[in-house]
């Protein structure tokens, strides 16, 4: 998983494909069932650019929204925020708790991604029972998190501030695609959102096309999947 995350680093490659094969590697590698990464603009407002599922997209937009949780604690201070139990977090985050045990999560681990005092954003795991992760699940993620940081440094080195402006716009116009092709799959195939967005993910790696090339191949209906 490293050495395919070590490809994913190059510039060539989107980072929309190497954030979601981060978010996929986090659930794969550890005890958590869902994760998602946002990152920060160039004033510092926080977008989601990468989620195993709709749930967690929608947890992690309402943590954004509401402005309060582990992810968003994580980017701010440059910490790891561990909440093991998060019902004895509901003093802290009133609504993101509430919100993140309607959606069935019990937990989380957030680690920031963080450089030299850059705060770039932060990936957030979640965990479907209290205290379920470990401390090799914590180093996995931290490890993977660093993969992440190193990606986003790489880019912006290679372009100037304009330049990364226009990078991060283009991650967040990719994810409107991806969203407009999840749906239109979920419509023809007649399958829930997340089933549509494997058969997407499906399809663009064993193809080796970018997701979002893919994404504007259905929306644009050049292919059938």
């Amino acid at each position: 998983m490293f050495a395919r995350l070590a490809d994913a680093l190059d510039p060539r490659h989107d980072v929309i494909d190497t954030m979601d094969l981060l978010v996929q590697a986090a659930v794969r590698h550890t005890a958590a069932v869902e994760a998602g990464i946002v990152l920060a603009d160039m004033e510092g407002t926080l977008h989601v650019v990468g989620s195993t599922s709709e749930r967690t997209s929608d947890v992690e937009e309402m943590e954004l929204g509401i402005e309060q949780g582990p992810c968003l604690d994580s980017y701010r201070m440059g910490m790891v925020v561990d909440t093991p139990d998060l019902n004895e977090a509901r003093q802290r985050w009133p609504e993101f708790v509430q919100i993140a045990e309607q959606r069935g999560f019990r937990a989380g681990y957030a680690v920031p991604l963080t450089l030299r005092g850059q705060h770039l954003g932060a990936v957030n795991l979640f965990f479907d029972r209290v205290h379920g992760f470990t401390d090799q699940d914590a180093a996995v993620a931290q490890a993977l998190a660093q993969f992440a940081t190193i990606g986003i440094i790489q880019r912006r080195a290679l372009a100037d501030r304009a330049d990364r402006a226009s990078q991060l716009q283009h991650a967040l116009d990719s994810r409107v695609v991806i969203e407009q092709a999840k749906g239109a799959l979920a419509f023809q195939r007649n399958v829930p959102i997340d089933e549509a967005f494997t058969l997407l993910r499906g399809h663009a790696r064993s193809t080796g096309t970018r997701l979002h090339d893919v994404a504007e191949q259905i929306v644009n209906q050049r292919i059938d999947i």
